[in-house]
């Protein structure tokens, strides 16, 4: 489907694929158009909705500066995918053996591995990093406890929120394993540190802003350098811990499934992260905030909610979109309105047959909290095409 919508109340338009927008979102990434550095447009994807620091679904690109609060927090957050050599029928009939198998294989929430169970050549390969990067700013140790304990103990697990990990089924009956974490508290340290520096940094400027939180690094802002560096190796991390976590899940699969092969098909991608790309005539850092790259026959993810549908696709690279899709259904309501509006007994209904938590402290995670994914997936057909459609049968939830 074409762009569905223009907001042209900035320096530069925003492009919308979707009707289903709210006034909050609009009024977001009409101050985002406001800044001087936006180059070209800005490209918002149908999972659309309001986000802290920037809209969720958005596509920003810079030139010469970048935007903290655009990235966020959850530096890298993305999606791992991996087809088995195994088909539906080879799963066992009650599938709570294997829900076990991961949850006991990967610590979720704010808990982490109690013992160094990452290969040394993981951690050795951001050691180096990590290291420069608190030698310069001392101050980002003191935002956790036993802070390299802490990110060396994290890989390899979920954390909370909107994140898990499901075991999916394609049109084809063959078995998939899917998960979407990002860079878990050493992230959010980064994230959190360096939205405050960019607004120390702008001084004055500050305040010429349409919202702080656009505060923004530019290229000889004092800074900026060791932003670049640090967003950089949170995005690794994110990486890695996905690989860590798909590599930890795979094992524990094994001890309960027939055995199987992880296949060729796989794929591995970030959707809150800024990237040095050409767009338009012109090297921008783009900003993807909720959003996947989708260059073409680029491989992605896009997960539905709870019990619904998701997608491999190949991206049609739609230079308009900054050769970008959705990188979900999107939330349609808050999480505290979710839980306000919906109960247990919803939950159950909503995500039959499915293994997995129905309590009241996933609610907020319902399906009915999110868009409609068929909807967002007609909404962008010109930005991609699907490969895979995976149905949920296990999912561990943060």
């Amino acid at each position: 489907m074409p762009i569905k919508r223009v907001i042209s109340k900035g320096k530069v338009p925003v492009k919308i694929y979707t009707d289903d927008i709210e006034h909050t979102a609009i009024n977001q990434l009409a101050n985002i158009a406001q800044l001087p550095i936006i180059h070209s447009h800005i490209a918002v994807m149908p999972d659309v909705h309001y986000g802290l620091g920037a809209t969720v679904g958005s596509v920003i690109p810079t030139r010469g500066a970048i935007i903290p609060a655009a990235v966020g927090v959850d530096i890298g957050c993305g999606m791992n995918a991996v087809r088995l050599s195994l088909t539906a029928e080879q799963l066992p009939d009650n599938l709570h053996r294997i829900r076990s198998a991961i949850e006991s294989a990967i610590p979720v929430g704010f808990n982490m591995h109690k013992k160094d169970s990452v290969k040394r050549s993981t951690i050795d390969a951001l050691e180096k990093g990590y290291l420069s990067l608190i030698k310069k700013h001392p101050r980002l140790n003191k935002m956790q406890k036993k802070p390299y304990q802490t990110w060396v103990r994290q890989l390899g697990t979920l954390g909370g929120g909107n994140h898990f990990i499901e075991i999916c089924l394609d049109e084809n009956q063959d078995v998939w394993i899917m998960l979407h974490s990002g860079s878990r508290g050493v992230g959010n340290a980064i994230g959190k540190y360096f939205i405050g520096l960019a607004k120390r940094d702008m001084g004055q400027k500050l305040g010429h802003l349409p919202d702080k939180d656009l505060a923004y690094f530019s290229e000889d802002a004092r800074h900026f350098n060791d932003y670049v560096e640090a967003v950089h190796w949170a995005q690794d991390y994110a990486l890695f811990n996905r690989r860590e976590m798909m590599r930890l899940i795979v094992n524990a699969l094994a001890k309960v499934l027939p055995r199987f092969m992880a296949t060729k098909e796989a794929v591995n991608c970030h959707h809150n992260y800024v990237s040095i790309e050409n767009h338009f005539g012109a090297n921008v850092f783009l900003t993807r905030k909720g959003a996947i790259s989708a260059r073409e026959g680029e491989l992605g993810i896009i997960p539905g909610s709870m019990g619904a549908k998701s997608f491999i696709v190949k991206g049609k690279g739609n230079p308009t979109s900054f050769c970008s899709c959705s990188h979900g259904a999107g939330r349609l309501m808050s999480r505290g309105k979710a839980k306000r509006v919906f109960t247990t007994d919803d939950m159950e209904s909503q995500t039959e047959g499915i293994e997995c938590r129905k309590d009241k402290g996933v609610i907020d995670e319902i399906p009915s909290a999110y868009k409609n994914i068929d909807e967002v997936m007609e909404n962008q057909s010109d930005l991609v095409e699907i490969v895979h459609t995976l149905k949920q049968v296990v999912c561990v939830k943060g």
